[in-house]
């Protein structure tokens, strides 16, 4: 298929273990102190009738260990999207850890990516890519075998405040759909959260400050990469 058509923007940082694992829900491991964040717009989505919206995730790597399932893979902390409909779908159908903010569309100059993340006019994220140069397409493919994105489903109990009505580990395996890189570039990767304010962030601030004392060691990489295609999402499972 030719949709949805694809721009990703992703920094990755090392930074504290110990910080990284304390995100993790119960089950599962840390396997490497590197945080990659995330920005994705996608455009001629089929099933929005070829509308598109905005992604910004931040993932690192770890193994789920059930009584049944041993998988490895990115575990996906948080997802902000700036749609309601495929947060709600993507939040209760399938288990993603959705939340909303505004996304604008990332500007391209120069051999520079620049995006942003805010929320009411609170920017609470930028991400850039400078120095690019395109790479073969055969250096996007990563060179660890990953079972899939690892998730962990949760929804609040009603009347019983502070307990959980689901909560469990779900994964998005790596394999299937269509996807296809048509460019890759490389480049000097930064990614700055900015602290926020109850004020600022009455839902969110605790998230985002989460995420901005994250220790940095180092960039360790950034890159723009342009693809077209996907999955369904019918293969999404719960891991036991």
């Amino acid at each position: 298929l030719d949709n949805p058509k694809n721009t990703s923007i992703s920094v990755s940082f090392t930074t504290n273990p110990d910080q990284l694992s304390a995100l993790l829900p119960e089950g599962f491991e840390l396997e490497e102190p590197v945080a990659t964040v995330t920005l994705t717009h996608m455009k001629e989505i089929e099933w929005l009738a070829g509308r598109g919206y905005a992604t910004l995730g931040l993932t690192f790597p770890a193994v789920f260990k059930g009584q049944e399932d041993t998988k490895h893979g990115p575990f996906l902390t948080v997802l902000w999207e700036n749609l309601a409909d495929p947060i709600i779908t993507g939040r209760e159908d399938i288990g993603f850890s959705k939340i909303y903010c505004e996304l604008p569309e990332p500007r391209f100059c120069n051999g520079e990516a620049h995006g942003t993340a805010g929320w009411l006019g609170f920017q609470f994220m930028g991400i850039s890519v400078t120095n690019l140069e395109e790479k073969p397409v055969e250096d996007s493919a990563g060179s660890n075998r990953v079972d899939g994105t690892l998730h962990y489903k949760y929804m609040p109990r009603t009347e019983d405040w502070g307990e959980s009505d689901v909560g469990y580990a779900v994964m998005t395996p790596a394999t299937g759909g269509n996807r296809k890189v048509l460019e890759h570039s490389t480049g000097v990767g930064k990614v700055e959260w900015h602290r926020a304010r109850w004020e600022d962030l009455p839902t969110q601030y605790n998230i985002v400050n989460t995420f901005a004392d994250l220790e940095i060691g180092s960039f360790v990489a950034g890159s723009v990469t342009r693809t077209v295609g996907a999955k369904d999402l019918s293969d999404q499972c719960i891991l036991r």
